[in-house]
């Protein structure tokens, strides 16, 4: 799969579920809910315990239509870990240089942290894919609606108190895609086993941007 395989399906789908589950099994059966529901790229963040070996067991069970990717990675040397494991795509809170270095070596689609404009704009420079604006929910969608002046063809993903409820004014607002990480899948329902909600919340998001697109 290339970058632009990747790419495509996130500016289609408009949607990445952001997982932090510390239990191994629960967090693979996590994926498999959210997956169910029809969301196709799953971000496994670096704080995971064994996150590298995680991402490595599911990029091996991927098929050629869901993304395995790695988030809150903060350095070059977990970004060569996690795309030697089979990260699809990396992800970071903050705008490391280096780390997109490493993905743009490796062609790998990469997703710098950005919070302001010059961050923005240095990130787009250094060779984002996509600018994730985090955390989003702080600045609300007018700040994204207002960046389309001065950065009309930068593609921003709005992450950080992202709900089912708020995702599509942020995507109305002009965002290209959201992450959405505790309002999908919670500490309740790892520890209740409640898959199906997981899966349920997951169908629902993704039939609300859909349907914040046809408008």
């Amino acid at each position: 799969m290339t970058r632009d395989d990747v790419g495509k399906i996130l500016l289609e789908d408009k949607v990445v579920a952001v997982v932090r589950i510390d239990d191994a099994a629960a967090l693979r059966r996590g994926v498999r809910a959210i997956r169910d529901g029809g969301i196709r790229a799953v971000e496994i963040t670096m704080t995971v315990p064994g996150a590298v070996e995680i991402i490595r067991t599911l990029a091996g069970d991927e098929s050629a239509d869901f993304l395995v990717g790695a988030g809150t990675v903060l350095g070059p040397a977990p970004a060569r870990a996690v795309i030697e494991a089979g990260a699809r795509f990396v992800v970071s809170p903050i705008l490391d240089e280096e780390v997109l270095r490493v993905c743009r070596e490796r062609d790998i689609f990469v997703v710098p942290g950005a919070f302001s404009p010059t961050e923005i704009q240095r990130a787009r420079t250094a060779g984002a894919d996509i600018v994730k604006v985090f955390p989003a929910a702080v600045l609300g969608p007018a700040f994204f609606m207002d960046l389309k002046g001065p950065f009309p063809d930068i593609r921003l993903m709005a992450t950080g108190g992202i709900t089912i409820e708020n995702a599509p004014s942020f995507i109305d607002a002009g965002a290209c895609c959201v992450g959405v990480g505790g309002a999908l899948i919670g500490k309740k329902d790892v520890a209740e086993g409640r898959w199906n909600d997981v899966t349920d919340r997951a169908r629902t998001i993704v039939d609300t941007l859909k349907k914040s697109l046809t408008k």
